[in-house]
Order: structure tokens, then sequence, then C-alpha cells
């Protein structure tokens, strides 16, 4: 039968007694990490969130608690009770190193069965193990300092915020489901049957009303769900550092927020992020970078061929030029030898994953040289590519041509990364920021014929592109912004629309009647016949931040209890069926295929 621990109260966490406490009792609590049993002696590692220290038994200093720490295994629950003492043999590798103790009184709060793997850092285990027995993953070393880094990150943000005048309010979880962008998780109603809740994608309405309420700065700490397929940096539920501000232009909600990159970083990892950030408009992140979150880590940026291409007698590229698309091109300067012709084949069959034909290439030398393209075009077409890209001998060219010149640049985008990574030029101790301004306010969707919000329909226009709504709705930019960080976007806003006649027209531009427009979004443009502040805002990726703050590869290493690939959660094996009384009480009836 396990003990309890009654009459004994924590005094320290386990990486806390120091030498300055040497010859204090002390209380610990926490999980055996190993028993080492020398025979006379035995050692125990205890392990919390904070970390390890030595517990030391002998038959001399507790006849009792040795024979207790005899039984003990790995992940067994322990409580202790002893005496600091320096160690004889310092552990330099543990903060609680040079000290250990002596143990007078142990207690087994808890027995456990041998866990399915070790719980140590690092660990080299299948994912999908871990996940299965999360409650164990997250005992881990790198796992606890994750969370405690994800908390640390939640505290900088909301004292921050608290400082520049910021209310924290909390939006509700069950809302009206207004489609449009992702998918809404549903949640049908027992109260009114054929009616559902939707879980929010975001606070974007809830926070805007606020705005109209006189709460002129509000922030908050959101959950937020979309059902939406899953990426190493994307989970169906997730958390956002939300925010919104009245009486605001965009260089305000960029300005305070630039305030809170510094002060995160600083107060978190000790960094200091050099303010005011770096600004780019959209078309130019897309034209030198083939993306709208470039990874500034390195330069490599994309140089347009177009022109020359048109004249060339190489029917790939002129083909692509004269039917309005684009020939973009890179230089790897001083790739010869890292982008062989295995890898150049590789980055081939990459490139045709984002929808160009193929990849033309040109591995510059004067004894071994040799080129996909080059016998096609004469000696002044090259001397003219190779000029404007200012490519040399043991340079490696890399040129991709489409009749759509977005699909080309988005190519090329990819390509970029793919052979920076090759090629070593990614820093991965470099933080990166930069704002991406300007956006298109719409996009066209070939799978639904029209165009849609790239936000969403509450975004405003630029000043200069409000007539464009109805006239050039590809040619309209938008008051919006992202914050880059290392080619991944942590954060993003706008401001937003404010007057309710430019947002009838809004919603007109995207397709809505005025009808579906009332039905959807009536309580908004009610709301805003009654005095509607100028106002913006942005939100931030929680998770996001974290796992790039902590140099993660996925968001599943900074969230508690994440979902796999096909969204269901491992541990629990949550979804799953329910009693039919229940679907009978929501008034739902599956239908078996």
């Amino acid at each position: 039968m396990a003990e309890t621990i009654s009459g004994l109260k924590r005094t320290h966490y386990c990486a806390q007694p120091r030498t300055s406490d040497i010859g204090c009792e002390v209380i610990l609590f926490g999980w055996a990490q190993r028993q080492r049993d020398l025979g006379s002696l035995i050692f125990i590692d205890l392990r919390d969130r904070t970390g390890l220290i030595q517990l030391a038994f002998s038959e001399g200093s507790g006849q009792e608690a040795y024979q207790k720490a005899f039984t003990v295994r790995s992940e067994y629950v322990l409580a202790a009770k002893g005496i600091v003492r320096r160690r004889e043999t310092p552990n330099p590798r543990l903060a609680t190193g040079e000290i250990e103790v002596v143990v007078s009184e142990l207690r087994i709060l808890a027995k456990a069965e041998t866990p399915p793997f070790e719980i140590v850092a690092d660990s080299v285990v299948k994912e999908e193990l871990r996940l299965r027995y999360r409650y164990l993953d997250l005992r881990r070393p790198d796992m606890q300092r994750n969370f405690a880094m994800r908390h640390r990150i939640v505290g900088v943000a909301h004292d921050y915020f608290d400082k520049n005048g910021f209310l924290e309010i909390e939006t509700p979880v069950l809302i009206k489901s207004t489609p449009e962008g992702a998918r809404d998780y549903l949640v049908p109603s027992r109260m009114r049957a054929g009616g559902f809740y939707a879980l929010p994608q975001s606070p974007q309405l809830y926070k805007q009303l606020l705005m109209l309420s006189g709460f002129d700065r509000y922030m908050q700490i959101a959950r937020c769900f979309r059902d939406e397929d899953l990426r190493a940096d994307r989970q169906p539920e997730f958390t956002q550092i939300d925010l919104e501000m009245s009486f605001v232009e965009s260089d305000d909600v960029m300005s305070i927020n630039e305030g809170f990159v510094s002060a995160v970083f600083k107060e978190a990892l000790g960094i200091e992020i050099p303010t005011p950030l770096p600004r780019m408009p959209y078309a130019q992140a897309m034209a030198l970078y083939g993306s709208d979150k470039p990874d500034m880590r390195f330069d490599m940026k994309i140089h347009d061929l177009t022109d020359i291409a048109s004249r060339s007698g190489f029917r790939v590229f002129s083909a692509a030029a004269q039917a309005g698309g684009g020939v973009q091109a890179i230089n790897a300067k001083g790739a010869f030898a890292a982008l062989s012709r295995r890898e150049l084949d590789k980055l081939t069959e990459a490139a045709k994953q984002y929808g160009v034909k193929g990849l033309a290439w040109s591995r510059l030398d004067r004894e071994n040289g040799s080129s996909s393209f080059a016998k096609f075009l004469t000696e002044e077409e090259l001397a003219a590519i190779y000029g404007r890209l200012d490519a040399r001998d043991g340079d490696v060219v890399l040129i991709v041509a489409d009749e759509n010149r977005d699909t080309a640049l988005q190519a090329l985008g990819a390509l970029r990364l793919s052979a920076a990574r090759t090629l070593g030029l990614i820093q991965e101790d470099v933080f990166s920021f930069l704002w991406v301004t300007d956006f298109p306010l719409f996009e066209y969707s070939s799978e639904e014929g029209r165009f849609l919000a790239k936000h969403h329909p509450f975004t405003a226009p630029l000043d200069e592109d409000v007539e464009k709504l109805e006239t050039d709705k590809a040619g309209c930019r938008a008051k919006a912004y992202d914050l880059v960080l290392n080619g991944v976007e942590v954060g993003g806003g706008s401001i937003r629309i404010n007057d309710p006649e430019l947002q009838r027209r809004m919603f007109t531009a995207l397709g809505f009647s005025q009808e579906d427009a009332q039905e959807r979004f009536g309580f908004l443009l009610d709301a805003f016949r009654y005095g509607a502040p100028p106002h913006g805002g942005m939100a931030y990726g929680l998770d996001r931040l974290v796992m790039l703050m902590l140099g993660c590869d996925s968001i599943r290493e900074v969230i508690a209890f994440p979902k796999v690939q096909n969204a269901s959660e491992l541990m629990t094996g949550c979804p799953g069926r329910v009693d039919p009384k229940q679907l009978d009480e929501l008034h739902i009836c599956l239908i078996n295929e």
C-alpha cells in the first residue's frame, strides 16, 4: 500500500539546493530517475520539473530508509527527508552536482511499472509511442523546459500588454458559424433542435465589437479551432495572443508589437531584437524571394529573366515569357561541389510538386561545367543571363519557367529554401524578423470560381485602392501586415473596415447578396450604425512562436496534448463514438455508409 505525505511539507524543488544549504534539512518530492546499489551505499537520482538531485542512503544514516531505497525502481514516486552535504565526486553536468542529500526518511508514495521508454532528454523514441504515453513523455526534462518557456512567454505577454494599457477580456467559445475560409468545428445545440454553434477560428468579430464598446485596447490568450489538414506547424486547436486597438493606423499596431517582440526575446531568452523591424511589401517579397514569408537569414535573391527569355530561341523559356508568365532564376554562389547532378535531380522533382514542368540548371566550371539548357541558347543570351545573376565559375544557376508567373516564383522560392539547407546557409541560432505589408485584399479560388478574402472580409483596403473593389479585385491591396520570423509567419493582422457602407461593398465584392450578408454578419453591420472607431489589431500563433524561440522542429513539442495527422489524439483515442442516447438528445441521426 502506498505511503502518504502526511506530516511532510516540501522545502525545495529538486534542483534548488546548493552548497549554501550544506548542513540544512530538506524535504523533497519527485520521481526516481534511476537507482544505483553499491552494496553499503545506495544512490537514487530524484527528478522533478526543475531537475535532478542525488539522494544517498547508507545503513548508518537510516536502516529503514536504506531498506526502502533497495526496493525503488525507475519512476517510483518518492518523498525524501534528509541533510544536504557536499558530494565526494561532483557532477559538473548537474546544477546540484556539488551536493547530495543524506536521507533519513524515505516514503514510497506510488510504485511504477517499467515505462515503455526511458524518461530522458532528447529521446530517440518514435513520436507515435511518445504521444500514446504523452503523460510519460511530458516528464522528460526537455519537454518540461519547453513548457516552462511557454509559461514565461505568456507571462511576458500579460505584463507587456498590461503596462501598455490593454485590458484582458474573454470572448465566447460557442459562437455563430460564419463560414468564410477554413472549416468551422460545429457543436450541436440540445436546447434548439437543428441549431449549431461553431468553435471560434479566432475572436475576430468579438474583438471588433469590443472596440465599438469603447474598450480601446483589448488582449486575450485565446483558444481557437480550425478544421483543416494538419502540418508540422498546425493543429486543429491552438492558442493565439490576440489583441485589438482603437484610433490607430498600421504603423501604430506594428510599433506596439515590435515592443512586445523585443520584450519577449529579452526577458525569455536574453536576446536583444533591434527595432524598428524591417518592412517589405508583399509584391517585393514575392518577386525577390518567391514567398510572402521569406527567410531572411540568407541572401540568394530571385532574378527576373523574363525579358531576356522572351527573345530566346529556347522554346521552354520564350513560350513562358510570351504567354505572360515568368522566367525566374537564383544563383547558388559557390555551390558547384554541393549541388551535384544527383542533388539537382532532387531539386527538379521538388520543383514539379509546385506545378512547374521542371528545372533548368547550369553548373559553372571551365573544365567540368554542365548545363541542361546552355546548348539551346546563343553565347549572347547566356552572357546576358549569367551577367544579370553575377554568375561565375563555382556557382550553380537554377531557372524556372512557367506560363503563370506566380507559379514560377513560388516554385523557385521553395527551391531557394531547399538549396540553402543543402548548402548549410541557414544560421539556426539567428532570429530574423520581417514585416510583410500591403497584401492583396483578395485571392482567386479556382475551386470556387470566385475571389475570396485573402485574410478575412473585415480587412480594410488601402485608401488608394478602394475604388478597385468593383473593378480590379486582383490589383486591390489591403491594410494588412504579417510578422515573419525565420521564414515562418508568427503573427498577422490588419486595419479593419469601420464604415458600414464600405463593409457592405466588401461583402458584395465577395459575392454575398445583401440577404446573405445580413444573415451572416447583420449584428456587425448593425453595430457599425452606432459609431465604430478606426481600429486594427493582430494575433500571434503562440504555439508557433514558442516553437521557433526554442528551435523545435514540430509544433507538437510545445503543445501538451497535441493531435496527429488525422486530427486524433493517440493517448485518449479521441475522437470516439458516443452513446446513442446522447445523439438522440442532440437531435442527430448518423447515416451508416
